[in-house]
Protein backbone atom coordinates (compact mmCIF):
# COMPACT_ATOMS: atom_id res chain seq x y z
CA UNK A 1 0.00 0.00 0.00
CA UNK A 2 0.94 3.32 -0.48
CA UNK A 3 2.14 5.70 2.00
CA UNK A 4 -0.54 7.32 4.24
CA UNK A 5 -0.47 11.14 3.66
CA UNK A 6 1.56 13.06 6.08
CA UNK A 7 -0.46 13.35 9.82
CA UNK A 8 -0.45 17.45 10.25
CA UNK A 9 0.33 18.19 13.83
CA UNK A 10 0.25 21.57 13.67
CA UNK A 11 -2.13 23.74 11.96
CA UNK A 12 -1.91 27.14 11.33
CA UNK A 13 -4.63 29.64 10.21
CA UNK A 14 -3.47 33.27 8.78
CA UNK A 15 -6.21 34.39 9.75
CA UNK A 16 -5.59 34.44 12.80
CA UNK A 17 -2.49 35.87 15.30
CA UNK A 18 -0.27 33.68 16.61
CA UNK A 19 -1.71 33.71 20.15
CA UNK A 20 -5.22 32.85 18.63
CA UNK A 21 -4.04 29.77 16.88
CA UNK A 22 -5.90 26.56 17.77
CA UNK A 23 -2.22 25.25 19.09
CA UNK A 24 -0.17 28.19 20.18
CA UNK A 25 3.04 28.98 18.95
CA UNK A 26 5.84 30.50 21.66
CA UNK A 27 8.72 32.88 20.50
CA UNK A 28 11.15 32.00 23.55
CA UNK A 29 13.15 29.46 24.42
CA UNK A 30 13.03 27.25 27.41
CA UNK A 31 12.45 23.81 28.70
CA UNK A 32 9.50 24.26 30.51
CA UNK A 33 6.82 25.65 27.53
CA UNK A 34 5.29 22.27 27.10
CA UNK A 35 5.12 20.37 24.09
CA UNK A 36 1.44 21.11 21.78
CA UNK A 37 2.60 17.58 19.42
CA UNK A 38 4.09 14.03 19.85
CA UNK A 39 5.16 12.42 17.09
CA UNK A 40 6.46 8.63 16.57
CA UNK A 41 10.20 7.54 14.84
CA UNK A 42 9.52 7.05 11.48
CA UNK A 43 6.17 9.29 10.82
CA UNK A 44 5.87 11.53 8.27
CA UNK A 45 4.19 14.50 9.34
CA UNK A 46 3.44 18.16 8.61
CA UNK A 47 4.04 21.51 10.70
CA UNK A 48 2.64 24.49 9.24
CA UNK A 49 3.75 27.76 9.73
CA UNK A 50 3.17 31.87 10.03
CA UNK A 51 5.79 34.00 8.62
CA UNK A 52 8.55 34.92 11.49
CA UNK A 53 6.53 38.04 12.20
CA UNK A 54 3.18 36.53 12.42
CA UNK A 55 1.92 38.56 10.05
CA UNK A 56 2.72 42.00 10.76
CA UNK A 57 4.91 42.41 7.53
CA UNK A 58 2.23 42.92 4.83
CA UNK A 59 1.78 42.89 0.71
CA UNK A 60 1.13 46.91 0.29
CA UNK A 61 2.77 49.76 -0.79
CA UNK A 62 4.62 50.63 2.24
CA UNK A 63 7.85 50.07 4.59
CA UNK A 64 6.09 51.25 7.30
CA UNK A 65 5.47 48.37 8.90
CA UNK A 66 9.11 47.58 8.88
CA UNK A 67 10.08 50.22 9.96
CA UNK A 68 7.61 50.37 13.09
CA UNK A 69 7.69 46.42 14.39
CA UNK A 70 7.82 45.73 17.86
CA UNK A 71 10.87 42.79 17.29
CA UNK A 72 10.61 41.87 20.74
CA UNK A 73 7.72 39.89 19.42
CA UNK A 74 9.93 37.46 17.09
CA UNK A 75 10.41 34.58 16.08
CA UNK A 76 6.90 33.16 16.40
CA UNK A 77 7.26 29.29 16.26
CA UNK A 78 5.56 26.42 15.64
CA UNK A 79 6.16 23.35 18.04
CA UNK A 80 7.26 22.18 20.65
CA UNK A 81 6.92 18.95 19.03
CA UNK A 82 7.92 15.85 21.88
CA UNK A 83 9.43 12.71 19.86
CA UNK A 84 9.34 8.89 21.02
CA UNK A 85 10.67 5.76 19.85
CA UNK A 86 8.64 3.19 18.65
CA UNK A 87 7.85 1.88 22.37
CA UNK A 88 6.68 5.61 23.47
CA UNK A 89 10.06 6.03 25.16
CA UNK A 90 10.54 9.86 24.53
CA UNK A 91 14.17 11.01 23.15
CA UNK A 92 16.57 11.54 25.91
CA UNK A 93 18.93 14.09 26.90
CA UNK A 94 22.31 12.84 25.42
CA UNK A 95 20.31 11.46 22.30
CA UNK A 96 20.68 12.81 18.88
CA UNK A 97 17.91 13.94 16.84
CA UNK A 98 17.55 13.57 13.21
CA UNK A 99 14.97 15.52 11.20
CA UNK A 100 14.37 14.89 7.52
CA UNK A 101 13.10 17.41 5.63
CA UNK A 102 10.99 15.50 2.87
CA UNK A 103 8.96 18.53 1.58
CA UNK A 104 8.21 22.09 2.36
CA UNK A 105 6.77 25.03 0.61
CA UNK A 106 4.79 28.19 0.68
CA UNK A 107 1.13 27.67 2.07
CA UNK A 108 -1.52 27.25 -0.33
CA UNK A 109 -3.15 30.91 -0.80
CA UNK A 110 -0.26 32.64 0.31
CA UNK A 111 2.35 32.08 -2.39
CA UNK A 112 4.64 35.45 -1.22
CA UNK A 113 7.14 36.60 0.52
CA UNK A 114 9.16 39.59 1.43
CA UNK A 115 12.79 41.18 1.92
CA UNK A 116 13.51 44.34 4.29
CA UNK A 117 16.21 46.18 5.99
CA UNK A 118 15.18 47.52 9.64
CA UNK A 119 15.97 50.83 10.52
CA UNK A 120 19.10 51.90 11.78
CA UNK A 121 17.25 52.12 15.50
CA UNK A 122 14.88 49.30 15.51
CA UNK A 123 17.04 45.86 14.38
CA UNK A 124 19.15 47.47 11.82
CA UNK A 125 21.24 45.11 10.42
CA UNK A 126 24.75 44.04 8.82
CA UNK A 127 25.45 47.43 6.50
CA UNK A 128 22.81 49.53 8.57
CA UNK A 129 25.59 51.85 8.71
CA UNK A 130 25.64 52.29 5.78
CA UNK A 131 21.89 51.91 4.88
CA UNK A 132 19.89 53.18 8.04
CA UNK A 133 16.44 53.58 6.18
CA UNK A 134 13.49 50.83 6.57
CA UNK A 135 13.52 49.74 2.90
CA UNK A 136 10.93 46.44 1.74
CA UNK A 137 10.36 44.87 -1.38
CA UNK A 138 7.51 42.52 -2.61
CA UNK A 139 8.17 39.00 -4.46
CA UNK A 140 5.68 36.41 -5.60
CA UNK A 141 6.27 33.12 -6.69
CA UNK A 142 6.06 31.20 -9.64
CA UNK A 143 6.25 27.67 -8.75
CA UNK A 144 9.68 27.31 -7.92
CA UNK A 145 10.66 30.90 -9.00
CA UNK A 146 10.04 34.21 -7.33
CA UNK A 147 9.88 37.79 -9.00
CA UNK A 148 9.47 41.34 -7.77
CA UNK A 149 7.99 44.45 -9.39
CA UNK A 150 10.60 46.11 -6.65
CA UNK A 151 13.79 44.88 -8.11
CA UNK A 152 12.93 44.62 -11.54
CA UNK A 153 14.62 42.20 -14.21
CA UNK A 154 15.41 39.77 -11.70
CA UNK A 155 14.07 36.04 -11.66
CA UNK A 156 15.71 33.07 -9.86
CA UNK A 157 14.65 30.01 -8.45
CA UNK A 158 14.27 29.42 -4.73
CA UNK A 159 15.79 27.11 -2.32
CA UNK A 160 13.39 27.15 0.49
CA UNK A 161 14.38 26.01 3.68
CA UNK A 162 13.20 26.82 7.32
CA UNK A 163 15.43 29.33 8.84
CA UNK A 164 14.95 28.09 12.36
CA UNK A 165 15.50 24.17 13.47
CA UNK A 166 16.01 23.71 17.10
CA UNK A 167 15.37 21.73 20.34
CA UNK A 168 14.50 22.59 23.80
CA UNK A 169 17.27 23.88 26.04
CA UNK A 170 17.93 22.42 29.40
CA UNK A 171 17.95 24.83 32.65
CA UNK A 172 21.80 24.56 33.01
CA UNK A 173 22.10 25.40 28.76
CA UNK A 174 19.36 28.58 29.37
CA UNK A 175 21.60 29.61 32.27
CA UNK A 176 25.19 29.41 29.90
CA UNK A 177 23.52 31.30 27.15
CA UNK A 178 21.73 34.29 29.45
CA UNK A 179 25.19 34.73 31.33
CA UNK A 180 27.33 34.93 28.60
CA UNK A 181 25.06 37.23 26.28
CA UNK A 182 24.56 39.69 29.02
CA UNK A 183 28.43 39.64 29.80
CA UNK A 184 28.18 40.60 26.26
CA UNK A 185 25.92 43.17 26.21
CA UNK A 186 27.19 45.20 29.10
CA UNK A 187 30.62 44.93 28.50
CA UNK A 188 31.21 44.46 24.68
CA UNK A 189 31.28 48.32 23.30
CA UNK A 190 34.18 48.56 25.83
CA UNK A 191 36.14 45.37 24.76
CA UNK A 192 35.29 44.32 21.54
CA UNK A 193 37.16 46.42 18.41
CA UNK A 194 34.41 44.67 15.52
CA UNK A 195 31.97 46.90 17.58
CA UNK A 196 33.26 49.90 15.58
CA UNK A 197 32.81 48.48 12.23
CA UNK A 198 29.81 46.73 12.64
CA UNK A 199 26.42 48.38 14.11
CA UNK A 200 23.82 46.32 14.70
CA UNK A 201 22.47 47.25 18.04
CA UNK A 202 22.11 45.42 20.89
CA UNK A 203 24.91 43.54 20.95
CA UNK A 204 22.57 40.71 22.16
CA UNK A 205 18.49 39.97 22.73
CA UNK A 206 18.44 39.16 26.49
CA UNK A 207 15.55 37.69 28.10
CA UNK A 208 12.64 40.03 27.99
CA UNK A 209 8.54 40.25 29.49
CA UNK A 210 7.95 42.12 26.79
CA UNK A 211 6.47 40.79 23.90
CA UNK A 212 7.12 37.18 25.11
CA UNK A 213 4.84 34.02 23.79
CA UNK A 214 4.95 30.77 25.60
CA UNK A 215 2.89 28.73 23.77
CA UNK A 216 -0.08 27.27 25.72
CA UNK A 217 1.33 28.82 29.12
CA UNK A 218 -1.30 32.23 29.85
CA UNK A 219 0.21 35.48 29.98
CA UNK A 220 -0.27 36.96 33.87
CA UNK A 221 -0.04 33.59 35.64
CA UNK A 222 2.86 32.94 38.17
CA UNK A 223 4.18 30.09 36.08
CA UNK A 224 4.41 32.53 32.65
CA UNK A 225 6.29 35.41 35.22
CA UNK A 226 9.07 32.60 35.98
CA UNK A 227 9.17 31.37 32.70
CA UNK A 228 8.96 35.00 31.02
CA UNK A 229 12.05 36.43 32.61
CA UNK A 230 14.35 33.89 31.96
CA UNK A 231 13.27 32.37 28.88
CA UNK A 232 15.94 33.02 25.55
CA UNK A 233 14.87 35.20 22.61
CA UNK A 234 15.07 33.29 19.66
CA UNK A 235 17.00 35.90 17.41
CA UNK A 236 20.58 34.14 17.26
CA UNK A 237 21.61 30.32 16.81
CA UNK A 238 22.98 28.69 19.32
CA UNK A 239 23.96 25.15 20.59
CA UNK A 240 20.39 23.81 20.57
CA UNK A 241 20.52 24.63 16.46
CA UNK A 242 17.37 27.74 16.43
CA UNK A 243 18.31 30.52 14.21
CA UNK A 244 21.37 29.42 12.02
CA UNK A 245 19.51 30.35 8.58
CA UNK A 246 21.18 27.96 6.60
CA UNK A 247 19.74 28.22 3.23
CA UNK A 248 20.71 24.87 1.96
CA UNK A 249 18.57 22.90 4.46
CA UNK A 250 16.36 22.13 2.11
CA UNK A 251 14.53 18.92 1.03
CA UNK A 252 16.38 16.02 2.02
CA UNK A 253 18.23 17.47 4.35
CA UNK A 254 19.22 16.07 7.79
CA UNK A 255 19.54 17.95 10.87
CA UNK A 256 21.73 16.23 13.48
CA UNK A 257 20.01 18.23 16.55
CA UNK A 258 21.42 17.69 20.70
CA UNK A 259 18.88 16.67 22.95
CA UNK A 260 18.71 18.48 26.21
CA UNK A 261 15.29 17.44 27.38
CA UNK A 262 12.93 14.47 27.35
CA UNK A 263 11.52 14.33 24.25
CA UNK A 264 13.69 16.81 22.66
CA UNK A 265 10.67 19.31 22.33
CA UNK A 266 11.94 20.33 18.91
CA UNK A 267 10.19 23.70 17.54
CA UNK A 268 10.89 25.17 13.84
CA UNK A 269 9.68 28.34 11.89
CA UNK A 270 10.85 31.20 9.90
CA UNK A 271 10.40 30.06 6.67
CA UNK A 272 12.28 30.92 3.44
CA UNK A 273 11.50 30.61 -0.16
CA UNK A 274 15.24 31.90 -0.40
CA UNK A 275 17.95 33.44 1.20
CA UNK A 276 21.47 34.21 0.00
CA UNK A 277 24.50 33.39 2.46
CA UNK A 278 25.03 35.68 5.39
CA UNK A 279 21.10 37.02 5.34
CA UNK A 280 22.97 40.45 5.26
CA UNK A 281 20.14 43.06 5.28
CA UNK A 282 18.53 40.77 8.88
CA UNK A 283 15.00 40.95 7.53
CA UNK A 284 16.94 39.61 4.77
CA UNK A 285 15.49 35.92 3.05
CA UNK A 286 12.38 35.72 1.19
CA UNK A 287 10.31 35.57 4.55
CA UNK A 288 6.85 33.67 3.74
CA UNK A 289 4.38 31.41 6.06
CA UNK A 290 5.05 27.72 4.99
CA UNK A 291 5.18 23.97 5.59
CA UNK A 292 7.59 21.46 6.29
CA UNK A 293 6.87 17.55 6.21
CA UNK A 294 9.48 15.92 8.42
CA UNK A 295 10.29 12.37 9.97
CA UNK A 296 12.18 11.67 12.73
CA UNK A 297 15.00 9.06 14.32
CA UNK A 298 16.47 9.10 17.57
CA UNK A 299 20.03 8.03 18.18
CA UNK A 300 20.73 7.31 21.63
CA UNK A 301 23.61 8.71 23.45
CA UNK A 302 24.31 10.35 20.45
CA UNK A 303 25.72 13.66 21.42
CA UNK A 304 28.81 11.81 23.40
CA UNK A 305 29.15 9.69 20.34
CA UNK A 306 29.41 12.11 17.41
CA UNK A 307 29.24 15.58 19.16
CA UNK A 308 32.61 17.16 20.51
CA UNK A 309 32.05 19.58 23.11
CA UNK A 310 34.04 23.26 22.37
CA UNK A 311 33.31 24.64 25.77
CA UNK A 312 34.12 24.05 29.29
CA UNK A 313 30.79 22.06 29.69
CA UNK A 314 29.28 18.39 27.94
CA UNK A 315 26.78 21.31 26.77
CA UNK A 316 28.96 23.03 24.36
CA UNK A 317 28.17 21.60 21.43
CA UNK A 318 26.62 22.15 18.01
CA UNK A 319 24.31 20.47 15.29
CA UNK A 320 25.06 18.14 12.47
CA UNK A 321 23.71 19.52 9.10
CA UNK A 322 23.29 16.95 6.03
CA UNK A 323 22.84 18.94 2.89
CA UNK A 324 19.89 17.68 0.12
CA UNK A 325 20.52 16.86 -3.00
CA UNK A 326 18.24 19.27 -4.18
CA UNK A 327 19.04 23.06 -5.34
CA UNK A 328 19.27 25.46 -8.09
CA UNK A 329 21.89 25.17 -10.82
CA UNK A 330 24.20 27.83 -11.92
CA UNK A 331 27.13 27.60 -14.25
CA UNK A 332 28.28 31.15 -14.17
CA UNK A 333 29.31 33.30 -11.17
CA UNK A 334 30.62 37.09 -10.75
CA UNK A 335 32.76 36.58 -7.62
CA UNK A 336 33.09 39.90 -5.25
CA UNK A 337 36.43 39.81 -3.02
CA UNK A 338 36.94 41.50 0.42
CA UNK A 339 39.62 42.08 3.05
CA UNK A 340 39.84 42.87 6.41
CA UNK A 341 40.14 46.22 5.85
CA UNK A 342 37.31 48.33 6.59
CA UNK A 343 36.01 51.85 5.36
CA UNK A 344 38.62 53.99 6.48
CA UNK A 345 41.31 52.17 5.38
CA UNK A 346 42.15 50.84 9.22
CA UNK A 347 44.07 47.65 9.01
CA UNK A 348 42.00 44.29 10.98
CA UNK A 349 43.39 41.38 11.94
CA UNK A 350 42.20 37.80 10.24
CA UNK A 351 39.06 39.23 10.93
CA UNK A 352 36.75 37.19 8.14
CA UNK A 353 33.47 39.79 9.00
CA UNK A 354 35.30 42.72 7.89
CA UNK A 355 36.18 41.00 4.57
CA UNK A 356 32.87 39.33 4.17
CA UNK A 357 31.27 43.19 4.70
CA UNK A 358 33.82 44.24 2.46
CA UNK A 359 33.05 41.62 -0.58
CA UNK A 360 28.72 42.94 -0.27
CA UNK A 361 29.77 46.41 -0.57
CA UNK A 362 31.98 45.77 -3.53
CA UNK A 363 28.88 43.80 -4.95
CA UNK A 364 26.36 46.67 -3.89
CA UNK A 365 28.55 49.19 -5.85
CA UNK A 366 29.46 46.80 -8.50
CA UNK A 367 25.86 45.60 -9.32
CA UNK A 368 24.17 49.16 -8.98
CA UNK A 369 26.15 50.47 -12.21
CA UNK A 370 23.92 48.37 -14.23
CA UNK A 371 20.90 50.96 -13.67
CA UNK A 372 19.58 49.58 -10.01
CA UNK A 373 20.04 52.11 -6.82
CA UNK A 374 22.11 50.35 -4.46
CA UNK A 375 19.43 49.39 -1.67
CA UNK A 376 18.05 47.32 -4.24
CA UNK A 377 21.06 45.56 -4.69
CA UNK A 378 21.62 45.15 -0.45
CA UNK A 379 18.03 43.23 -0.54
CA UNK A 380 18.70 41.11 -3.48
CA UNK A 381 22.16 39.96 -2.10
CA UNK A 382 20.34 38.74 1.41
CA UNK A 383 18.10 37.10 -0.76
CA UNK A 384 18.90 35.32 -3.72
CA UNK A 385 20.74 32.19 -3.95
CA UNK A 386 24.48 33.98 -3.70
CA UNK A 387 27.57 32.40 -1.78
CA UNK A 388 29.60 33.48 0.79
CA UNK A 389 32.84 31.99 1.67
CA UNK A 390 35.50 32.55 3.81
CA UNK A 391 38.63 32.48 1.28
CA UNK A 392 41.34 32.79 3.45
CA UNK A 393 41.75 32.38 7.30
CA UNK A 394 45.64 32.26 7.44
CA UNK A 395 47.56 34.75 5.50
CA UNK A 396 48.24 37.74 7.89
CA UNK A 397 47.42 40.13 8.05
CA UNK A 398 44.02 39.95 5.85
CA UNK A 399 40.77 37.57 5.74
CA UNK A 400 39.87 36.97 2.64
CA UNK A 401 35.94 36.45 1.88
CA UNK A 402 33.98 36.34 -1.13
CA UNK A 403 31.05 36.46 -2.22
CA UNK A 404 29.93 34.82 -5.68
CA UNK A 405 26.46 36.20 -7.68
CA UNK A 406 24.68 33.55 -9.88
CA UNK A 407 24.84 36.12 -13.41
CA UNK A 408 21.72 33.96 -15.01
CA UNK A 409 19.67 35.87 -12.47
CA UNK A 410 19.51 38.78 -14.23
CA UNK A 411 17.88 39.61 -17.44
CA UNK A 412 21.53 41.70 -18.57
CA UNK A 413 25.03 40.80 -19.06
CA UNK A 414 26.37 42.03 -15.75
CA UNK A 415 30.01 41.35 -16.66
CA UNK A 416 32.90 43.35 -17.01
CA UNK A 417 33.51 44.60 -20.86
CA UNK A 418 36.01 46.48 -22.72
CA UNK A 419 33.28 48.45 -23.77
CA UNK A 420 32.15 51.41 -21.39
CA UNK A 421 28.26 50.83 -18.96
CA UNK A 422 25.79 51.50 -21.33
CA UNK A 423 23.66 54.74 -20.34
CA UNK A 424 20.31 55.57 -21.30
CA UNK A 425 16.38 54.82 -20.59
CA UNK A 426 17.81 50.94 -19.89
CA UNK A 427 19.47 51.59 -16.82
CA UNK A 428 16.54 53.53 -15.13
CA UNK A 429 15.08 50.39 -13.54
CA UNK A 430 11.87 51.66 -11.69
CA UNK A 431 10.25 51.53 -9.49
CA UNK A 432 12.52 51.15 -6.61
CA UNK A 433 12.22 49.47 -3.24
CA UNK A 434 9.44 50.74 -0.49
CA UNK A 435 11.52 53.23 1.69
CA UNK A 436 11.24 54.83 4.68
CA UNK A 437 12.66 58.00 6.21
CA UNK A 438 15.84 57.25 8.76
CA UNK A 439 14.79 59.89 11.61
CA UNK A 440 17.78 59.29 13.62
CA UNK A 441 21.08 61.33 14.46
CA UNK A 442 23.63 58.54 14.17
CA UNK A 443 26.08 59.17 11.19
CA UNK A 444 26.32 57.14 7.88
CA UNK A 445 29.10 55.26 7.14
CA UNK A 446 30.37 56.93 3.66
CA UNK A 447 32.88 54.87 1.52
CA UNK A 448 35.23 57.08 -0.07
CA UNK A 449 35.80 55.89 -3.04
CA UNK A 450 32.72 54.57 -4.18
CA UNK A 451 30.03 55.60 -6.50
CA UNK A 452 27.07 58.04 -5.49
Amino acid sequence: MAPPTPRLVVPVDLRKKPWEQKLALHNRWHPQIPPIAEVKVGELFRVEMVDWTGGVIRDDDSATDVKTIDLSTVHYLSGPIKVVDEKGVPAKPGDLLVVEICNLGPLPGDEWGYTATFDRENGGGFLTDHFPCATKAIWYFEGIYAYSPHIPGVRFPGLTHPGIIGTAPSMELLKIWNERERELEENGLQTLKLCEVLHSRPLANLPSTKGCLLGQIQEGTPEWEKIAVEAARTIPGRENGGNCDIKNLSRGSKIYLPVFVDGANFSTGDMHFSQGDGEVSFCGAIEMSGFLELKCEIIRGGMKEYLTPMGPTSLHVNPIFEIGPVEPRFSEWLVFEGISVDESGRQHYLDASVAYKRAVLNAIDYLSKFGYSKEQMYLLLSCCPCEGRISGIVDSPNAVATLAVPTAIFDQDIRPKTRIVPVGPRLVRNPDVLKCTYDGNLPTTKNPGATT
